[in-house]
């Protein structure tokens, strides 16, 4: 059955290492990760669209023209006169990440200025997909129009899938932060978070104590991501299951595992309607990711070999 996946967040232009003392470019960011991995599995009657702002200069027409050969469409991307796109690098170390940002001026945190716009795109959708950074880099008045479009979404039986994606950094007061990532939950079908987000920054002492406070927003779907000790999934009418974690050959770069987790969970699971299976495959999808550097791997990299 065709349908409409819409990321609604911020693609940046990411530098990474390359040879010697060179950088490569390349464009990342979590919302714009889970649809480009979502588009590499969906079946062709399936559209995969990315919500967001960019500005009017060169490297955003750059930018347009990179999302735009990954299949993932932009007619639903605004251009801001005077903005252009956030930058970040990627520091690795034994496989493990950390980053530096550049984003002061990024169209992203412009993109729910347009209550109208952002209507139109969320209605002409099946699944809506956004994260804690998308709200992280809103400000109070446009987190509200974006949640307020989300419950309707989710009023009107689409599915709205929420990553809480946990980033401290882009948070100014952490009270704020736990309640704007609650707000996002509540406003959720499906809610995928990391348990060790959930249980530094909420508490959480269990995966069952996240399941608990997910599911006691209203939340009906739940899959938490434990990284090695695999994946638990709570759907509303069935008792939770336990999905073991694939086994990973090597870790070169960690940046985008729970993306392309949710990208290929997402896919398989509106194909198939099995959340165990999909989360057996996206597990597999994301132990190859990591097996590459940056954020965005080819899909023949990402098959098993055999």
């Amino acid at each position: 059955m065709a349908g409409r996946l819409l990321s609604i967040g911020e693609c940046m232009v990411e530098l990474m290492q390359a040879e010697g003392d060179l950088l490569r470019k390349g464009y990342a960011g979590d919302s714009f990760n889970t649809a480009y991995y979502a588009r590499l599995f969906l079946p062709a009657d399936w559209s995969v669209d990315y919500f967001t702002a960019v500005g009017t200069d060169t490297v955003s027409d750059d930018m347009l023209a990179f999302i735009e050969s990954t299949g993932v469409g932009t007619d639903h991307i605004r251009r801001v006169e005077g903005r252009s796109p956030g930058l970040y690098m990627i520091h690795l170390k034994d496989g493990e990440r950390s980053f530096s940002y550049w984003r002061s001026v990024s169209a992203a945190k412009t993109l729910a200025d347009d209550a109208d716009h952002l209507r139109a795109a969320v209605d002409a959708s099946d699944v809506i997909v956004f994260s804690g950074i998308t709200l992280a880099i809103l400000s109070p008045d446009a987190v509200e129009t974006l949640l307020s479009e989300l419950r309707r979404a989710k009023a009107a039986g689409r599915t709205v899938v929420f990553d809480p994606n946990i980033r401290p950094r882009l948070w100014d007061d952490k009270a704020r932060m736990l309640e704007t990532i609650t707000a996002g939950a509540r406003a959720s079908t499906l809610v995928m978070p990391s348990f060790d987000d959930e249980s530094t920054h909420f508490g959480d002492t269990d995966i069952e104590a996240t399941l608990q406070r997910y599911g006691a927003l209203g939340v009906d779907n739940i899959v938490v991501k434990d990284g090695p000790n695999g994946i638990t999934l709570a759907f509303k009418d069935a008792p939770s299951v336990f999905v073991a974690a694939a086994t990973v050959d090597r870790i070169v770069d960690t940046t985008s595992a729970g993306d392309s987790f949710n990208g290929a969970f997402l896919a398989h699971l509106v194909e198939h309607g099995n959340p165990a299976e999909a989360a057996g495959f996206a597990a597999g999808v994301a132990a190859r990711v990591i097996g590459h550097h940056g954020a965005l791997v080819a899909r023949e990299k990402l098959l098993p070999s055999g």
